[in-house]
């Protein structure tokens, strides 16, 4: 379950990042800031749409604005590989959490940490208990880092819950 605070989070973190990459680039090559304000204004709308889809219940539709997301404010030639910082970001962690790491099927035991907010060796121990899942080709399968984070997350929703 997410809060309030989550989506304000996320919002303020999608706005900034539509900001520096695509408002700015577009402002220096129109050397104008004129064209863009109902563009900025759309996009700050949109980045509550996109905030409320990537927390939100529908992990089909959460899983899509994800993808759409990185695709357009990280482009690239390469697979998408962000640093570990990056997986404790408000967008990286909903993107953890809804489609795990959405350009591979397994990550290192560092990355995997990194979207969980543990050590490797912290994974080891939740491989070790069944609680991740290694992949065939070594590391950890995304599908598992990202169960349990929302295992995590509904356990969080419902402890809160039960204490109102």
């Amino acid at each position: 379950m997410t809060t309030t605070s989550d989506h304000v989070e996320l919002v303020a973190e999608l706005v900034r990042l539509l900001e520096t990459r695509i408002l700015d680039p577009l402002e220096i090559l129109l050397a104008s800031d004129e064209l863009l304000g109902p563009v900025r204004e759309r996009l700050r709308v949109e980045a509550e749409v996109w905030a409320a889809q990537l927390l939100g219940p529908d992990r089909e539709r959460a899983t899509m604005t994800a993808v759409r997301l990185i695709a357009v404010l990280f482009p690239g030639d390469a697979p998408f590989d962000p640093p570990a910082s990056w997986w404790r970001t408000a967008l990286g962690r909903a993107v953890a959490r809804a489609a795990g790491h959405p350009a591979v099927a397994a990550v290192s035991y560092s990355t995997a940490g990194a979207m969980l907010g543990i050590t490797r060796q912290g994974v080891a121990d939740l491989i070790k208990r069944g609680k991740l899942d290694r992949h065939p080709d070594g590391g950890v399968t995304t599908s598992s880092v990202r169960d349990r984070l929302n295992r995590l997350e509904s356990a969080r929703g419902t402890a809160r819950h039960d204490h109102r």
